[in-house]
């Protein structure tokens, strides 16, 4: 199991990539929640609420999960960083297997 992390502009953006990772059985749970974020860029130093997201999936999944991600996101040039996650519990595990194809 991996979780992909990224951050979105709104929550409106957030759950719009969710349903498409979710239709297309790409992932089994997405989280995402507010958060603030403080980086330079072009020369500024931007200060922003936004929606961090955690996707739950396997890991042959990532590319094009990432794939998804970047051709429907707002930013020109959003994070999209994966974790790999060791051990899980088995039946949520089986209940994955079922959701993501």
């Amino acid at each position: 199991m991996v979780f992909i992390y990224t951050t979105c502009a709104t929550t409106g953006e957030a759950e719009k990539l969710g349903k498409l990772i979710l239709d297309k059985k790409l992932g089994a749970c997405i989280d995402y929640w507010p958060i603030r974020s403080m980086y330079h860029w072009e020369g500024d130093l931007k200060h922003l609420e936004e929606v961090m997201m955690l996707i739950t999936t396997f890991e042959p999944k990532i590319e094009t999960v990432s794939d998804l991600i970047s051709k429907n996101h707002s930013y020109s040039t959003p994070l999209i960083g994966s974790v790999d996650v060791r051990r899980i519990n088995r039946a949520y595990k089986e209940w994955m297997m079922k959701e993501v194809v």
